[in-house]
């Protein structure tokens, strides 16, 4: 399995190379990747002391900022060196003030694992959720380097727990302490004989808190929404678009503001969507001084990095991606300020959505005629609307904790 992995990573690499030219996504991981070690060099001396995060995307490291966060101050004298798998969280956040230097990883070959501990030696490595690299893990243990994975998240089927799987099971042995989302991952881990788990939850619940305690004032939502009921869409694909608009040509007469943060911004896409709806519509990037917000019904986000201050103006929220198969986006945004949560019907492998349904706090559809009659009642009963957010927020608040417990055994 070895040697199969590593002709795969190769060829891997061999083939994105060639999409590259035809896809704009791949190509900035590519690109990426061909100046990781020369940022590192300019960044990291051998004489540094370095920490090392790792993260597959921007949900990842969103998931694990508190820990980050919490290990940047307490480490003041240590180079920080984040790296990303995907173009995504990495564009996003290169800026980010937790990182001295922030890079996208290398493909998994044992030459690049190897070229890449060497060099950063790093006193602590942390891995967040699921992105687990078998040739970057055997390099640190091999070097007998400290690792960790937080709030990970296992499930049956994954190849750790096949009887073919021994070479991605012998990765998990690397890191020194699992800390997962919940017991059933901590029992999968067990039955593999790994047994240096702790059962934490989820980490997003401490970040998504910390955004109460941040400014969530944006004066353009204050003057769009006024006194109105406002349903905001967070992270929606063109699936979801669709029961939007829908709904919104249908009822007109509804007093009901519509904010609507699509996932990819692109301008064909939300040009399509405005061009079919009978509703008065502008966009972020149009509104200007003197625009009279009060007077459009939807207002549709063309700018990334605002939505988690925007739910705090939800009476209700839409959050996308298990309408279709992409993948839902983050629902504990929207859940801790108490707000009610409608997604699509896809979301087996996303625990927090089971247990906010369980909780009745958010609602699941498969269609238009079910989404129509959830989002009818959520207007038009406000006891079941409060009702529901306020389980949502109590939810969150009763979950916190995981970071506490990770910081513990870092000893900080």
């Amino acid at each position: 399995m070895n040697f199969i992995y590593n002709i795969g990573i190769r060829f891997t690499g061999f083939i994105l190379k060639c999409i590259a030219p035809f896809n704009k996504k791949i190509k900035q991981g590519v690109h990426g990747r061909s100046k990781t070690f020369k940022q590192l060099e300019e960044h990291i001396t051998p004489k540094d002391k370095v920490l090392w995060f790792h993260c597959a995307s921007l949900g990842e490291y969103e998931q694990g900022l508190p820990v980050f966060e919490a290990l940047r101050a307490h480490y003041k004298t240590h180079k920080i060196v984040l790296s990303f798998f995907s173009p995504s969280g990495y564009t996003i956040r290169k800026n980010t003030p937790i990182a001295d230097v922030v890079v996208y990883l290398p493909m998994d070959s044992t030459h690049n694992a190897g070229r890449f501990i060497d060099f950063l030696n790093p006193e602590l490595s942390i891995f967040v959720k699921y992105d687990i690299w078998p040739n970057y893990l055997q390099a640190l243990k091999q070097r007998n380097l400290k690792a960790i994975l937080i709030s990970a998240a296992f499930r049956k089927p994954q190849i750790y727990f096949k009887p073919y799987g021994r070479f991605f099971k012998n990765a998990l042995f690397a890191f020194q302490h699992i800390f997962t989302q919940n017991k059933a991952s901590q029992v999968l881990l067990e039955s593999i004989g790994y047994n240096a788990t702790t059962v934490t939850g989820d980490t997003r619940y401490d970040r998504v808190s910390n955004q109460l305690t941040q400014d969530n004032i944006l004066d353009f939502v204050a003057k769009f929404k006024t006194d109105k009921l406002c349903i905001v869409v967070g992270s929606s694909w063109p699936e979801d678009h669709s029961l939007f608009l829908n709904f919104i040509n249908a009822n007109s007469n509804v007093d009901v503001k519509y904010i609507i943060a699509p996932h990819a911004i692109k301008a064909n896409q939300i040009e399509t969507f405005r061009s079919k709806l009978n509703a008065k519509t502008i966009l972020f990037s149009e509104i200007e001084t003197d625009t009279v917000l009060k007077d459009y019904k939807v207002l549709v986000i063309d700018t990334i990095g605002l939505l988690s201050k925007i739910y705090s103006y939800a009476d209700i929220a839409y959050v996308g991606g298990a309408m279709g198969t992409t993948g839902l986006h983050n629902t504990l945004e929207p859940a801790v300020f108490g707000v009610p949560i409608i997604i699509g019907n896809n979301y087996d492998k996303f625990p927090e959505a089971k247990a906010l349904i369980e909780n009745g706090g958010m609602f699941a559809v498969k269609d238009q005629s079910a989404f129509n009659s959830i989002i009818d009642n959520l207007i038009s009963k406000s006891d079941f609307r409060l009702t529901a957010g306020s389980k949502n927020k109590m939810f969150v608040e009763e979950n916190k904790g995981a970071v506490i417990q990770i910081l513990d055994y870092l000893r900080i």
